[in-house]
Order: C-alpha cells, then sequence, then structure tokens
C-alpha cells in the first residue's frame, strides 16, 4: 500500500473512533428501567411519569429508558420489586417500614433485606369523606356503614384497615366495605353506593375534589386517643392537616396524620441507573417542584433523611456526596 493510501486509512480510523465516541446511544444499546406507582388519577402516578419524562430527556447521554406503570398501589409495588418485577416504585413509608421487617402484611414473606430507599417526598395523609346525609360525624359513626377501604395491593387500603382496627372497628362491622380504586370512588360516593370513603394521598387530589363539587360531603377529622398513641408509637407516621377552605364545603382544618410517600428500589437495581433516576429529579428540582402545591416546601435534605427507612441505595449515596448533602 502506498504511503499516502495508508495515511489516508489512518486518518478514516481515526475520524470513525470520534464518531463513534460522540454518537448518542443506539436503541440496542439502551437499558430500560420500570417504576411501579399507583391509579392513574393519583399523585404517584404523576410523581412516577415526571421522574421518567426527566430521565428519558437525557436518555442519550446515560443509556437508560424509563417508563412508569399503573399498579395497584404501595404493597403491589413492594411485592414486584421483590419479585424482580419493577426496579422502582412509589410506596408509603409505613409499608416500606413493614416490607423491609417483614411484619404486618408481608409476615408470610419476611423481611426484604434488599429493599433500598431513594427519597422522599409529600406526606400522605388519610382522609375520610363522608356524604353529609349519611349521619357519619366522627370516626365511630362509620360503624355500619358502607365505607370503600380502597383496592387490594393498594397502601391506602392497608392504612384504612389500620385505622379502623386502632379505633375498634373490624371491617366487618361494616355494613359495605367497598374496594374500589381511586378513580371511581368520588362517583360511587356521590351517587350513594357508599356513605364514605377512606383515602391516604397528599393534597390536593382530583378525585376528593371531585367528589365534593358533585355532592355535598364532609371531612371527618381523623384524632383522637386511640390515632394519637398509634402515631407516638410508629416510626413512619406523624400528624397532619389538610388547609382550611382548600376544598368545597371544607370550611375547617382537618386533622389527621399520615405516613411519607417515598420511592425505594432494590439492591439488585445497577448502581447508575439508581444515580441517573436521582440525578434526573434534583438537576430539575425546581420542575419537580411545580409538579404538584403540596411539592412547594420540599427540601432536598429532608427528602433523604425523612421516611428513607430502608437504608439508601448506594446509587442515591453517590450523587447525595456530590452534592454535599451527606
Amino acid at each position: 500500500m502506498q504511503k499516502s493510501a495508508k495515511k489516508l486509512v489512518a486518518l478514516c480510523g481515526v475520524g470513525l473512533l470520534g464518531l463513534a465516541l460522540s454518537t448518542p446511544t443506539r436503541a440496542d444499546d439502551q437499558k430500560f428501567i420500570t417504576i411501579g406507582t399507583a391509579g392513574v388519577t393519583g399523585m404517584y402516578y404523576v410523581v412516577g411519569n415526571s421522574i421518567c419524562k426527566f430521565m428519558n430527556r437525557t436518555s442519550d447521554e446515560h443509556g437508560y429508558k424509563c417508563t412508569a406503570q399503573a399498579t395497584g398501589g404501595s404493597i403491589a409495588n413492594l411485592n414486584g420489586i421483590a419479585a424482580g418485577d419493577m426496579n422502582f416504585g412509589t410506596v408509603q413509608s409505613d409499608w416500606q417500614y413493614h416490607a423491609l421487617h417483614g411484619t404486618s402484611t408481608f409476615a408470610e414473606s419476611g423481611p426484604n433485606e434488599k429493599l433500598r430507599s431513594v427519597f422522599s417526598a409529600h406526606a400522605d395523609i388519610v382522609t375520610i369523606l363522608a356524604r353529609a346525609d349519611a349521619d357519619i360525624d366522627a370516626l365511630a359513626d362509620l360503624k355500619g356503614k358502607r365505607v370503600n377501604i380502597g383496592n387490594p395491593g393498594s397502601g391506602s387500603r392497608a392504612t384504612a384497615e389500620v385505622l379502623l382496627d386502632t379505633i375498634g372497628i373490624d371491617v366487618g362491622d361494616l355494613a359495605l366495605a367497598s374496594e374500589l380504586k381511586s378513580a371511581e370512588q368520588s362517583a360511587a360516593l356521590c351517587d350513594d353506593k357508599v356513605d364514605a370513603i377512606m383515602f391516604s394521598a397528599g393534597h390536593p387530589v382530583g378525585n376528593i375534589k371531585e367528589a365534593t363539587v358533585s355532592c355535598d360531603t364532609v371531612f371527618l377529622q381523623v384524632e383522637g386517643g386511640e390515632v394519637d398513641k398509634m402515631v407516638a408509637e410508629t416510626p413512619y407516621y406523624s400528624k397532619a392537616t389538610i388547609p382550611a377552605g382548600l376544598y368545597k364545603g371544607q370550611p375547617d382544618t382537618i386533622n389527621s396524620y399520615g405516613p411519607l410517600a417515598t420511592l425505594v428500589t432494590s439492591t439488585d437495581t445497577d448502581e447508575e441507573a439508581v444515580y441517573q433516576v436521582v440525578k434526573a429529579v434534583f438537576d430539575n428540582f425546581k420542575r419537580f417542584k411545580a409538579l404538584r402545591p403540596n411539592f412547594a416546601d420540599l427540601d432536598e435534605k429532608d427528602m433523604i433523611s425523612n421516611g428513607t427507612i430502608a437504608p439508601l441505595h448506594e446509587g442515591a449515596v453517590r450523587y447525595y456526596k456530590e452534592r454535599g448533602w451527606m
């Protein structure tokens, strides 16, 4: 081969190498991650899809493609992570605790020692909304009534059962223990198919707003000696309030309690994947906080310490240390 031809081949090789280094990740090189959320009308679904939206904007740089899935909620997500069916899940901190320790709903499956925290977000306030004509003015009045306690697999359902047990009401004491999903319960309430709905959520939330504008409703104060004792004895509940006037027909502040919404994963999830999820959220933190009114007061350092009952995943720790938060 002549010297000029050899030089041309060498230059072409250098050029192709440079092109390869600068070419965005090919579709067949991408890695896929999934986030389990909850019903499509709830905040968990909004949070999961927003995380994926932030992450997918830079998928050509890091090689991950993110998908958020509608699921039954916290319990379903924790079971899905344990089974390897999903990488991340949005879950209430109370059920994160029980999954980690193998207690309550998770007593039979045992402790999930692989469970890891990523960060926490808003408070999921235990909310009870009743028809104004149902003669329900206090927690004790739920006995003998038709109550939607939520769909199996949701953290909201499990938390409702805990509250009923705490105040001395067995599910069997209800005239009807309805199992409707969050998207269905406001219509059921206003169509007089149930007398009350029990729901854990960050406020304001669409299905509660829909119910309050569609029929006459009353919020119950979720308080009392039994509730206070339960909150004091658990590491995952704290007192919370729904501000007065947030919904139609709600002139008073509603006292309640609740867990925090948290994002969790597993030690089986790649460190880089967790790092990129965390980076997507906190590099876009102003946009994340703008998603919902109750996100406005979120603080980064609180989000990596409050409600993160399982140990933080090493990928999350890596990012937090880079930012000087740990």
